[in-house]
């Protein structure tokens, strides 16, 4: 057993370790990064689009020193806390040596490649969902409390992590009532358990009571944006084509534990899966929502896969070695951005990826590069023009000036990158920058920060004195190409009058 755990704890190093040495350092933090690190910096019990255990880890991040280091330090460390959760769960089945491979082929040559190195709250969702089953088996192998105990913090944590936790422990809780685990709900400490789940979470719960649920304003616009273009048909296809490398060991696992007499304790895992996949096609939910279910199923099906060929068809464990390593000359870089941009678009026309789908964008077009790849492109560049057009003005002028930006990924690179050149703090009415803005705005001017080219032609330009177009981002591979700088100088009355009017009403808006 000691050897297996030196193999887990030397494979869950690589896997901190490897994402750091793949990425090419040409790459800015993601557009949700920089949303989610000024989080950090406006710590409360909740925001808009997530609860609050994410900015804990963006608020140590910019204590120390908010480098790329300390931003990408985070998922990866999870995504390896999650590996080990797998290994364990195949050594506490019995399994060894080549089941722990294969348990850790789908975190290198899957979907989670990208998760365990983006900033964002799926990778915190994810530990806490393998942890949740993670508690149950170990509860079922050893009848011990603790377990139980575990799994209440964890689901506590989890929903402190991301509010789609809640289809897992619905899914999780119905699948025991289904199976012959449905005994678990006699056992008072279960009960103890979930209290203490409740006790977790209440913090935020009540925080959305007092903001009046602003988690519902995000869902209609998440609905009304993005939920509404998610077609059954693709769902279920991206499940397969997220951990294509290694479909055949989640397909294993769940094989194994929905119909092998050697699992029927793990049935619950197997029913589960269904639930979650049902009640996301119910609610379009995006194709990564339910990437947290399938660590556990590659621990069943990495054991099973080890359990028959342990003795008969060896020479199955080559191909099952083979299959990952051969896709993962097209995965790695559609996973991670491994080369310069312009070399990784070539990469992808040569080859013809856009047929995969994994350059279309939520626009629902083809572009030169993933949509996320593309949002990790001129933030600097960006923020360095809007601080050329900022020092343009005397120091007067900037007393009654305010950066404004349309989008909260403007707003977050401003304040990333904007200590660099004595930029002043950026706001936006989008995301839970509306939040941040302070009651009472002084300003005649403004530099804004827009994604509309058609900016200058709208009306309210003649609210002001003098309106001229700074720059513009000029990288093609963006996704803020053709976002302009322009600086406004001496607004009247009116215009201070309709700003304050419409910030008001997107904030009441906000609320439910």
């Amino acid at each position: 057993m000691q050897k297996y755990n030196r193999l887990l704890y030397f494979l869950a190093v690589i896997k901190f370790a490897l994402p750091f040495f793949l990425q090419a350092a040409i790459y800015e933090p993601h557009r949700d990064e920089l949303l989610y690190l000024a989080e950090g910096r406006h710590m409360a019990w909740g925001f808009m689009e997530v609860p609050p255990l994410l900015s804990v880890f963006a608020w140590l991040t910019n204590l120390f020193g908010d480098g790329m280091f300390w931003i990408k330090c985070w998922p990866s460390l999870f995504g390896a806390f999650t590996f080990i959760i797998v290994g364990k769960t195949i050594l506490s089945l019995g399994g060894k040596s080549f089941a722990l491979l294969l348990g850790f082929l789908p975190f290198i040559f899957g979907a989670y490649l990208r998760v365990h190195y983006l900033f964002q709250p799926n990778f915190l969702e994810i530990f806490f969902w393998a942890m949740i089953a993670f508690s149950l088996i170990r509860y079922i192998e050893t009848k011990s409390n603790s377990w139980l105990y575990a799994f209440g913090v964890s689901a506590g944590l989890g929903m402190l992590s991301k509010y789609s936790v809640a289809f897992y422990i619905t899914s999780i809780l119905l699948s025991l009532l289904f199976t012959k685990n449905r005994k678990i709900f006699a056992n008072k400490h279960f009960f103890y358990a979930s209290f203490i789940a409740f006790v977790i979470f209440l913090p935020n719960l009540i925080w959305q009571w007092l903001w009046h649920f602003p988690i519902v304003y995000h869902m209609k616009k998440l609905q009304e944006t993005q939920l509404q273009y998610v077609s059954p048909k693709g769902f279920l296809i991206d499940q397969v084509m997220m951990n294509l490398p290694c479909f055949f060991i989640w397909i294993a696992g769940l094989l194994f534990v929905g119909f092998s007499r050697h699992a029927k304790s793990f049935r619950f895992v197997g029913l589960a899966y269904v639930f979650v996949i049902a009640l996301l096609l119910l609610g379009h939910g995006k194709n990564y929502y339910s990437l947290g279910v399938y660590p556990i199923l590659f621990a069943f099906g990495a054991y099973q896969l080890e359990r028959i060929t342990e003795k008969r068809a060896r020479s199955l464990r080559y191909i099952f070695i083979a299959v990952p390593l051969f896709f993962a000359y097209y995965s790695i870089p559609i996973l991670l951005p491994i080369f310069k941009p312009a070399k990784l678009a070539k990469f992808y026309k040569d080859r013809h990826l856009e047929k995969t789908g994994a350059l279309r964008w939520e626009d629902l077009k083809d572009h030169p590069l993933p949509q996320n790849f593309a949002d990790m492109l001129s933030w600097k560049e960006m923020t360095k023009k809007a601080a050329d057009a900022y020092h343009t003005l005397s120091n007067e002028e900037k007393k009654r000036t305010i950066l404004f930006c349309d989008n909260y990924g403007q707003a977050g690179a401003v304040n990333y990158f904007g200590h660099q050149y004595n930029l002043p703090e950026a706001y936006s009415d989008n995301a839970s920058f509306l939040y941040w803005i302070p009651d009472s705005l002084h300003f005649d001017n403004v530099v804004l920060l827009t994604d509309d080219r058609e900016e200058m032609q709208h009306p309210f330009i003649k609210d002001f004195q003098s309106a001229i177009l700074k720059d513009s981002v000029t990288n093609p591979y963006a996704r803020e190409y053709g976002s302009l700088i322009i600086v406004l100088k001496g607004g009247n009355e009116n215009f201070k009058k309709m700003f304050v009017e419409k910030i008001k009403k997107d904030q009441a808006k906000a609320k439910w």
